[in-house]
C-alpha cells in the first residue's frame, strides 16, 4: 500500500477528526478490502490514525464495523473485516469478536494451508489475548502453512512456535488415537497427583507427563537421521518412562496385552497393566499401535488445496516429522517381532503411490528403514530382506541394500546368504506346518501355495472355524502372534518368490548342504523350494513323495552344487516331460519355470544385428509400466512433458557384465487433460528397440517427447556400440525379452477392455484392435498350450474349444471368442465386441467354486481372467449384471 492511497489516508484522517465513526467504518472496510488487507506503507498511517482515537470513539467504531457486514460470508471480506475489527478493538474492555472470530478460525482449520497467513495470525493473537484456546484444527493448518508455503507468509514459522498444543496435528487416524491416549494418560496421572502429590505437578514425573515430553521430542525429528543429541535425550526420556511405568504397576496385578486393532484403548490400558518385568513393553505396544493406523483415511478431510496434489492422501507434513521420531524411538527399545513388523508395514504404506505425486512419504519410509537397520535381532533382518524384494523406490531401496550389505559384512557372509538366513520360520516346525497346543485346544498353522491358514480344534477334538472361546480368554498373546504370523507368512512368501525368480539372472548356486538347510528343508522357504525344479551337479530333479527325485523317480540324496533349472538349452522332450511330472504330482509352481517362455533369436533380429524390434510400436500406460519395471529390477524414470532428455528403461546385469535397454518415448502432450497427469507426466509411452551394452558403457538419452537416442559422452569417453544379439547369452536374451513381454502384456492399452473406442479421439483404435485380437506372443502362446490341457477338465468342457488365438465358448444366447493374449471378447458371428471388466471376485472364481482346477503355476492373472470369463459366458442366461446384459 506504500505510496498508493494518499487520498484514503487523508479521508480517514478527516473522518476521524470529525468524529464520524459510521463513515470512518465504511472507509476503513473499503480500504482493507481494496488493498487485500496489507497494512504496510500508507496503511500504517491509516492504522496509526485509528489507534490514536480515544477508547470511547474506538468502541463506537468497532460496533459500527460489526454492523457493516456479515462475518460469516465472503472469504476475503470476512478475513479483512474481522482483522480490521480486531485492530480497532485492541485493548478495549470485553471481547466484541469472540463468537465471530472463533467461527472464522474454525473455517480456517478446514484448509490444508491458510492462504491469508497474516490475517490468521491476527485473529489467533486476539483469541490468545482473550484467554481462549485456539481450535486444534486451526493450529494444524497454521503449522502446515509454515512448513509448505514459502511465499507471502512472513513470520509464520516463528509464530507457530508459540502454539504448543496440541502436540500433534489432529485429523489423521493415528494422530487422533495418539492425542486421545495422551489425554487419557495425563488425566490419570493428574488424578493420581491430586490423591498423592509424590509425582509432582500435573504428572510431569509420572507416565502421562513423560509421554507428552516423549511425543514432543519426536516432533523435533526434522533431520534425515537422528543426531547424537536427539538420541541422547530420547534414551533419557525412554528410561524415565520405563521407570515410571514400572513404579506405577508395582502394586497392580499383571494383565495380558490385547490386540491394538480390536481394542481402541489398548495403548492406554497397556501403559498401566503390562508386566513390570518388561517395563518397555507398554511403550512398544503403544507406539506400534499408533503406527498401525498410519495411512488410514483422514478423519478430517480437506476440500482441496493449491498447496498439495492430494491433500487427503498425503501425510500431514507436521505429523510426518513426528512419525519419523517415533520410528527412531522404537529402534532404541529392545528388539521385538512386533517392532520389526510395524516398521516394515510403515515403510510399505509410506511408499504407496498417489496419482500425480508418487510415493506418499519417502522421508517416513526412509526413517522406518533407518530404524530397522539400527534394530538388532533376526526379526528386523528378516523384514529388511523382505522389503528388499518389494520396495522399488530408488532412494529407500538403496538404504535397504546398504543396511543388508553392512549386516553381511559384519557377519562375514555374502548378501545372498544374509537374505536367505534372514527368512524366519514363523513358528513352523515342519515344512509348511506347525501345531500349537493352547490349553485343551489345538491350532494348526499350514502353508498352501502362496497363503497361510489357521485351523482350530476345540477341547473335544472337533474342528471349528474360529478360535475357541477359551483360547481367546486364556491365551490372547499366543492368539495374537498366530494371527500375525499368518499375515507375515503371506507377505514373506510373495517376497521370497520374487527373490527366487530373480536368481536365474543372478546365476545363484548353492553348496548342497547349505541349500538343503536354507531352502529345501527350511520350514517356510521349503514350501517354495519343493515346488521348483533344481539341478544337483547338473542333474535335473524335483521334490515328490518326500524325496528329491529325478524324472525317472530316482532319489537324489547328495551332491556338490545346486542351481535352479531353466528351460533354455533344454530339448522339447525334457521340458514336456517335466511339465507332465509336475501335473502328475499335483505341483503348482510359485512362478513359471517348467512352463517358462523361451525367447530365441528370430531371423528379423539376426538381420537388425544389434537390436530387437520384437516389442516396438506398443502403447503402454506409463505409470503401470514404470511400476512393473521396478518390480522386475529395471531402472526407469517417469517422463514429464518438458524440454528435457531421459535415459531408456535399463536393467543392469552385473553377473554378466551387461546392461539391457528398452527404448521408450512419451506420447502426445498437447492435450493436457487427455495425455498428461496433473503433475505433467505422460499418461502413455510408445515403445521401441531392445538393446544390450557393456555394463560400463556411457548411457543413452532421448528427448522426453521422442527422437533419436544419443550416447551421452562425458570426460572424453568414447562411444560404445550396442552388442550384437548373437553375442548375448541365450539365458540373458530370453529373460530380458520375457520381462519386456510382461511390460507390454500387462501395461498395453490394447488389453484394456474399456478402450474399444480407441481412447482419446479414437487415436489408438487401430493399435487397440491389432493388439487386442492380433497374433499371440510367446506368453500368450504358452497360455494357449496350457488351456488346451485344462479345458477338457472343466465343468464347461463341452462348451469350449481352442481355435487359433481364441478360446471359443458356446453360451445359451450366443457364442463367444476370448482372445488368449488380451482376454478381450468378440460375440459371433458378427464379431461384436463385448466389454467385461474383470473384478477381483470374478477372476478368483473361475469355475464357480473358486478354482479352475489344478494350475501348474501361479501369477498369470490373464489366464485366470480368461477362465473366469469363459465360466460366466457359458452360462450367459444366468448373467444379472445390467452392463453385460445390455451387450448380449
Amino acid at each position: 500500500m506504500a505510496g498508493r492511497y494518499p487520498q484514503r489516508v487523508e479521508d480517514v484522517a478527516c473522518l476521524a477528526a470529525a468524529g464520524d465513526m459510521a463513515g470512518l467504518a465504511e472507509e476503513l472496510l473499503k480500504t482493507a478490502i481494496a488493498n487485500g488487507n496489507r497494512w504496510d506503507g500508507d496503511g500504517e498511517l491509516v492504522l496509526a490514525t485509528v489507534r490514536g482515537l480515544p477508547a470511547s470513539e474506538r468502541t463506537v467504531l468497532a460496533e459500527a464495523l460489526l454492523k457493516l457486514g456479515n462475518p460469516e460470508s465472503g472469504h476475503q471480506t470476512v478475513v479483512n473485516h474481522l482483522t480490521l475489527i480486531g485492530v480497532v478493538a485492541e485493548g478495549l474492555p470485553g471481547d466484541l469478536l469472540s463468537v465471530a472470530r472463533v467461527r472464522r478460525l474454525e473455517v480456517l482449520g478446514t484448509a490444508y494451508c491458510v492462504w491469508a497467513g497474516r490475517e490468521a495470525m491476527t485473529l489467533v493473537d486476539a483469541e490468545l489475548a482473550a484467554g481462549h484456546a485456539v481450535p486444534p484444527a486451526t493450529v494444524a493448518a497454521l503449522r502446515r502453512t509454515a512448513l509448505v508455503d514459502h511465499y507471502a507468509q512472513e513470520g509464520m514459522a516463528g509464530f507457530v512456535k508459540k502454539l504448543t498444543e496440541p502436540v500433534l496435528n489432529p485429523g489423521e487416524a493415528w494422530s487422533d488415537r495418539a492425542l486421545a491416549d495422551l489425554t487419557d494418560l495425563t488425566d490419570r496421572a493428574n488424578l493420581t497427583d491430586r490423591a498423592d502429590l509424590a509425582d509432582g505437578p500435573e504428572g510431569s514425573d509420572g507416565p502421562g507427563g513423560i509421554w507428552q515430553e516423549l511425543v514432543r521430542h519426536a516432533v523435533g525429528a526434522t533431520s534425515a537421521k537422528p543426531s547424537a543429541a536427539w538420541e541422547k535425550k530420547a534414551r533419557a526420556l525412554l528410561d524415565r518412562l520405563a521407570t515410571a511405568i514400572a513404579a506405577a504397576t508395582t502394586d497392580v496385578e499383571s494383565t495380558p496385552t490385547t490386540d491394538v486393532e480390536s481394542t481402541p484403548a489398548t495403548a492406554v490400558e497397556t501403559a498401566t497393566t503390562t508386566v513390570t518385568a518388561t517395563p518397555t513393553a507398554p511403550i512398544r505396544d503403544t507406539l506400534t499401535g499408533w503406527l498401525a493406523l498410519v495411512g488410514r483415511p483422514r478423519t478430517q478431510p480437506f476440500e482441496g488445496s493449491a498447496y498439495a496434489v492430494a491433500p487427503n492422501d498425503e501425510y500431514d507434513p507436521y505429523n510426518a516429522d513426528a512419525l519419523r521420531g517415533l520410528t527412531w524411538l522404537l529402534a532404541l527399545l529392545p528388539p521385538h517381532p512386533d517392532t520389526a513388523r510395524a516398521l516394515g508395514a510403515l515403510v510399505e504404506v509410506s511408499l504407496r503411490k498417489i496419482p500425480g505425486l508418487g510415493p506418499r512419504s519417502p522421508k517416513v519410509a526412509n526413517a522406518g528403514v533407518t530404524a530397522l537397520v539400527r534394530t538388532e535381532g533376526d526379526a528386523a533382518l528378516a523384514e529388511l530382506a523382505r522389503l528388499a524384494s518389494r520396495v522399488t523406490f530408488k532412494t529407500t531401496l538403496k538404504m535397504i541394500n546398504a543396511g543388508l550389505e553392512a549386516r553381511a559384512d559384519a557377519l562375514g557372509l555374502s548378501r545372498e546368504e544374509v537374505e536367505e538366513l534372514a527368512v524366519p520360520a514363523y513358528g513352523l516346525t515342519d515344512v509348511g506346518r506347525a501345531v500349537r497346543r493352547l490349553g485343551d485346544c489345538e491350532a494348526e498353522l499350514t502353508v498352501h501355495g502362496p497363503k497361510a491358514a489357521l485351523r482350530w480344534r476345540n477341547a473335544a477334538g472337533k474342528q471349528v472355524k474360529a478360535p475357541p472361546a477359551e483360547v481367546k480368554r486364556d491365551h490372547p498373546d499366543e492368539l495374537k502372534e498366530l494371527k500375525a504370523a499368518v499375515k507375515d507368512i503371506d507377505k514373506m512368501l510373495s517376497a521370497q518368490a520374487e527373490r527366487l525368480d530373480r536368481q536365474f539372472l543372478a546365476r545363484r548356486e548353492w553348496p548342497y548342504a547349505a541349500w538343503r538347510e536354507r531352502c529345501l528343508d527350511h520350514p517356510l522357504l521349503g514350501t517354495l523350494a519343493r515346488r521348483l525344479l533344481w539341478t544337483v551337479d547338473g542333474t535335473p530333479c524335483g521334490f515328490a513323495d518326500g524325496e528329491l527325485r529325478t524324472l525317472t523317480g530316482a532319489p537324489v540324496t547328495d551332491g556338490a552344487t545346486v542351481g535352479l533349472w531353466h528351460p533354455v538349452g533344454r530339448d522339447t522332450a525334457e521340458i514336456t516331460a517335466w511339465r507332465d511330472w509336475l501335473e502328475r504330482h499335483g505341483v503348482t509352481q510359485p512362478f513359471k519355470q517348467a512352463h517358462r517362455e523361451v525367447y530365441v533369436l528370430t531371423d528379423a533380429e539376426r538381420a537388425t544385428g544389434t537390436y530387437s524390434n520384437r516389442f516396438a510400436a506398443h502403447i503402454l500406460r506409463q505409470h503401470q509400466f514404470n511400476s512393473l519395471a521396478a518390480v522386475r529390477g529395471w531402472r526407469n524414470v517417469l517422463r514429464l512433458s518438458v524440454d528435457d532428455e531421459y535415459p531408456p528403461a535399463v536393467r543392469e546385469l552385473p553377473r554378466w557384465g551387461l546392461r539391457a535397454e528398452y527404448w521408450v518415448e512419451g506420447v502426445g502432450g498437447e492435450r493436457w487433460a487427455e495425455e498428461l497427469t496433473d503433475a505433467g507426466s505422460y499418461l502413455r509411452v510408445r515403445t521401441d528397440q531392445v538393446r544390450f551394452y557393456p555394463i560400463d558403457a556411457p548411457h543413452n538419452t532421448a528427448h522426453a517427447g521422442g527422437g533419436d537416442y544419443r550416447m551421452r559422452l562425458v570426460d572424453g569417453s568414447a562411444p560404445v556400440d550396442a552388442l550384437p544379439l548373437t553375442e548375448i547369452p541365450p539365458l540373458v536374451l530370453s529373460e530380458v525379452l520375457r520381462d519386456v513381454d510382461l511390460f507390454v502384456g500387462v501395461a498395453s492399452v490394447g488389453n484394456d477392455p474399456t478402450w474399444q473406442d480407441g481412447g482419446p479421439e479414437g487415436r489408438f483404435r487401430e493399435y487397440w484392435t491389432a493388439y487386442g485380437f492380433g497374433e499371440l506372443g510367446p506368453s500368450a502362446a504358452t497360455r494357449r498350450d496350457l488351456l488346451a490341457r485344462l479345458v477338457p477338465r472343466l465343468a464347461i468342457a463341452d462348451r469350449c474349444a481352442i481355435e487359433g488365438r481364441f478360446l471359443r465358448v458356446r453360451g445359451d444366447l450366443h457364442t463367444y471368442k476370448i482372445h488368449l493374449g488380451s482376454g478381450n471378447i468378440l460375440r459371433t458371428p458378427s464379431d461384436h465386441y463385448v466389454c467385461i471388466v474383470p473384478s477381483s471376485t470374478r477372476a478368483s472364481a473361475a469355475d464357480g467354486s473358486g478354482t479352475p482346477g489344478h494350475l501348474p503355476f501361479e501369477g498369470d492373472r490373464t489366464l485366470t481372467v480368461i477362465l473366469s470369463k469363459a465360466m460366466l459366458l457359458a452360462k450367459d442366461k444366468e448373467i444379472t449384471d445390467p452392463t453385460i446384459l445390455s451387450q448380449l
